[in-house]
This record gives structure tokens, sequence and C-alpha cells, in this order.
């Protein structure tokens, strides 16, 4: 019957349309939550099982570098979620117009010459968002590390984002650097540091003396500090220069901590050697009168 071909066709129109939309929203939902779960817990095991160091990790896993990478996995497990959302959010949408009749043809040829323009566009974009991406994921450098970039730029990471990385050199300057642009880093605060000094002695010291003096000086300054990982090594004669014999102290010390623990055993050292009699070296030249 005429009606009832009419009857059934409304209600395809007002039924089957409207439950095949709802249908894809909730699908889109369902699936929207999945993903972020599993991008979160992918994150989550990648941070277990590939950022600790095999060798001392357990010295090494400071709760100062737990709670660092828990806020870098958070923040890079947000920004990766929103992506999954828009992906998701995207593709339903353009279900959902496919749902109401719309041609989608033309829409995405639009959007692929969108695309392919922006694309062409915002390399150097793209660039610093996958190195911005690497060096959250691999933890190359994090805010409060201190790194060395290219020789030139160095200073006290302020704040890494996706896009660029921020650092205050000693002297006060900002400087903001795209990710893209990042070929090698040198992180001097990471798991544990180093104070590397190169004592200087004057010619005719008695080297085993002064090395004695250097190694008790120093190990009682290591009773005393908890930044000092480890018993100060004295690695003996280093270099024989134009003024003196240069003795090298290596002391292994918490993240950033390397620069001030310096700075105590020079003080605490040259004192020592001022009541020793020790002589340190000073720039002196010989002339011969012909």
């Amino acid at each position: 019957m005429p009606w009832a071909i009419t009857l059934e066709e409304a209600g395809d129109v007002l039924l089957g349309a409207p439950l095949r939309i709802l249908l894809i929203l909730v699908v889109a939902v369902v699936a929207n939550r999945l993903l972020r779960k599993a991008v979160k817990r992918a994150l989550r095991s990648l941070r277990r099982g590939a950022m600790p160091e095999r060798l001392g990790a357990a010295l090494l896993e400071t709760s100062e570098h737990s709670l660092r990478a828990e806020q870098r996995m958070e923040s890079l497990t947000s920004v990766l979620r929103s992506i999954v959302s828009v992906v998701v959010a995207v593709v339903a949408a353009f279900m959902v117009l496919g749902e109401l009749g719309i041609e989608l043809g033309p829409l995405l040829a639009g959007a692929g010459i969108l695309g392919v323009a922006l694309g062409f566009g915002s390399q150097s974009l793209v660039k610093d968002f996958l190195s911005g991406l690497f060096i959250l994921v691999e933890d190359q450098f994090g805010v409060g590390d201190v790194v060395d970039l290219d020789r030139e730029t160095s200073g006290t990471v302020e704040a890494v984002s996706l896009r660029t990385t921020r650092l205050r050199s000693v002297d006060g300057t900002v400087w903001h650097v795209p990710n893209g642009d990042i070929r090698r880093v040198g992180n001097m605060s990471q798991h544990w540091s180093r104070a590397l000094l190169d004592i200087e002695v004057a010619y005719g010291t008695d080297l085993a003396r002064a090395q004695e003096v250097i190694r008790d000086e120093t190990h009682a300054v290591a009773l005393e500090d908890a930044a000092i990982l480890e018993d100060p090594e004295v690695w003996g004669v280093e270099q024989l220069s134009p003024n003196g014999v240069v003795i090298r102290l290596v002391v292994k010390t918490t993240p950033s901590e390397q620069w001030r623990v310096s700075r105590v055993l020079r003080q605490r050292i040259a004192d020592r050697f001022a009541r020793e009699g020790i002589e340190i070296a000073l720039p002196q030249q010989v002339v011969w009168n012909r």
C-alpha cells in the first residue's frame, strides 16, 4: 500500500539515521576512552622498562628523579591523549556528516589540499614537535638540568615543551631553542655528576705528601657532605705544566652539585696546604743572561 511504504520510509528517516548517528557517537566515546588508557599504559611501561640505567640503578634512582619522571610522563601523556581525542572526534564527525547525506568527497579533497599546504608551510614546526616528543620520551634532559647544546648555548633548563626548550645561562641570559635544531645534548646533571679538580703544586713539592694531604682533606669533606656519593679519588699526576705539577682529584656527587662541591674542596685544600706548608704553583719564568 502506498501509505505503508511512506510510513516505512519515514521510519527509516526518523529512526535509522539518528540511531546510526547515536551508535557512531557511542563507539567514538568508548574508543576514545580505551585509546587514552592505552596511551597512558604504554608510556608507563616505557618509563619502567627503558629509562633506568642498568649499572648502579639502585644508587642513581632518587626520589627527585622519580618525581621528574612522573612530571615528564604526565605532560607527555596529556599531549598524546589530546591528540588521540582530536583524531577520534574528526573521524566521528566525518561519519556523522556521511549519515546526514552530506557529500564527503569535496570535503576530503579540500582537507587534503589544505593538509598538503600546511605540511609544506610547517615542516619546521612538525620537526620541532617530533624532536620535542623524543626528548620527553627518552628523557634527554628535564627542568632543572644543566645542559650544553652546541658548546655555545648552555645553561639550566627552565622549560621543555614540544616545540622549544628554554635555558637560562649563568649570566642570566634566557635562550629559546627550537627542538628541531638540537643536534647534540651534553647533560651535566643526569643521575649523577662528577667534580673534576686539577690541583697544581710547585715543582720541588713532595708529591706523595701532597696527594696524601689532598686525600685526607677530601675524605673529611665527604664525611660531612651528603652530596658526595663515593669516597673521592686522587688519580695522581695529570700534567707537568710550565708552572708546576698538576694532581687530578675526582669526586662523584649527586646531580648538579659538582660545582658547589668543587668550590668547597678548593677552599679546604687551599687552607690545608697553607697549614702544611705545601706551595701552590705560581707563574714563573727563568731568564738566561749570556
